[in-house]
Order: C-alpha cells, then structure tokens, then sequence
C-alpha cells in the first residue's frame, strides 16, 4: 500500500470523524438549551450570587461554543471535493448546518440566548429542526445497513437509499451532492453575511463604540 493510498485513506477518515462529531455536538448543544428547568433546579442550590451568575454564563458559553464548532465543520465539508470523498448525508447534513447557523446569529445577535427572551425558542426551534434532519441523515442514510446485512437480506429499500442520498455514491449521489452545494452554499454564505452586518451594529450600539 502506498503512501498516498494511506494519506488519502487517513485525510477521509479524519473528515469522517469530523462530520460524525458535529451531529453529536447538536445533540449536545440542543440538550443544553432544552433543559432549562433542570438547570434551574440546579442553580436553586448555588447560594453565592457570584456563583449563579458564574453558572448562567457557562452555560451559555459551552452552548454556543458548540454550535460554532458544528457551524464551522459544516461549513468545511460543505464543498464539492470533500462530499464527493466521503458519506454525508445530502441534503440533510448541510442542511441542519444551515439552520445551526441561523440558530447561532440568533443566539449571538438577538438575544436568543436567555430564555427569558422570546427570540430563544425560536433559536431552539432551528436547533431542533437542524437536528431533526440531521438524525435522519446520519442514521437512515450515512449509517444504513453495509453491503454484509444487503447481501443476506436484500432491500431496494436501503439500496435506493444509499445509491442516492450518500453524497459519494456514483452517480445519483454526486448529482445530488453538486445541487445541494449549488443551493445551500450561498444560503450559508447569507447567513454568514447577515451575522457579521449584525455584528457590526452591535458594535456602534455598545457604550465603547462611541468614546
């Protein structure tokens, strides 16, 4: 086996494990803005202010931290080179990096982080449906039955399933891996746009932008 036969066979492993690391981080990032009233129950036992305060914003930032990380993994296998290498889902792994995304600039740019807010449950609604899509994908499509259960049990089912929703099944997968990039790339583009404008009049609002 030659070198680049082992360095081609490690890069897609690596994107693999990437891409499989996302979804989880959804899950968790979902988890932790869905419990609320667990936290709260929690935070009821902490008796320093300090302590509480400390408690709500590393909450949030552990929350949002991994929404970022699943925002920029999705954003890097997003390209016609990397799906062409490895299974992901299309269009429903890109997809869910949409709404994660539109979910984040919510959090980070409209007050969707506290759950006193109402923009929250409209973050946690994109979160959830992002990870709606994403389980579909990851366990109907990227984690359907290998050719060892196909061969004993066939399934048109299944194999209609692999040979055209995986992004580097030849051809239909390809096919549909190039539309969803043609379409969802510049929608991520947007939202990435839309995040950084909104950031920007954050700043000129903020009482050290006008010293």
């Amino acid at each position: 086996m030659g070198e680049e036969v082992i360095a081609k066979g490690l890069e897609v492993w690596t994107l693999q494990t990437l891409v499989n690391i996302s979804i989880l981080l959804g899950f968790f990032a979902l988890g932790l803005a869905i419990a609320q009233g667990y936290f709260s129950s929690l935070r009821e036992r902490l008796t320093l202010r300090v302590s509480i305060e400390l408690w709500d914003v590393i909450l949030i930032l552990i929350t949002d931290m991994f929404l970022v990380v699943v925002v920029l993994l999705g954003f890097l296998v997003l390209n016609p080179d990397i799906m062409a290498d490895i299974k992901i889902a299309v269009p429903f792994v890109p997809l869910g990096t949409i709404l994660f995304a539109i979910a984040l600039v919510i959090r980070l740019f409209y007050g969707g982080h506290h759950p006193s807010n109402p923009r929250f449950r409209l973050a946690l609604l994109f979160m959830f449906s992002a990870v709606f899509v994403q389980t579909i994908g990851f366990s109907l499509i990227m984690e359907a039955p290998g050719k060892e259960y196909l061969a004993l049990h066939p399934s048109p089912f299944w194999n209609f399933i692999k040979m055209n929703f995986r992004s580097n099944a030849t051809p239909h997968g390809l096919e549909l891996a190039q539309l969803t990039f043609s379409v969802l790339f510049p929608i991520l583009i947007m939202v990435f746009i839309w995040g950084f404008i909104r950031a920007l009049k954050q700043l000129n609002t903020t009482p050290f932008a006008r010293k």
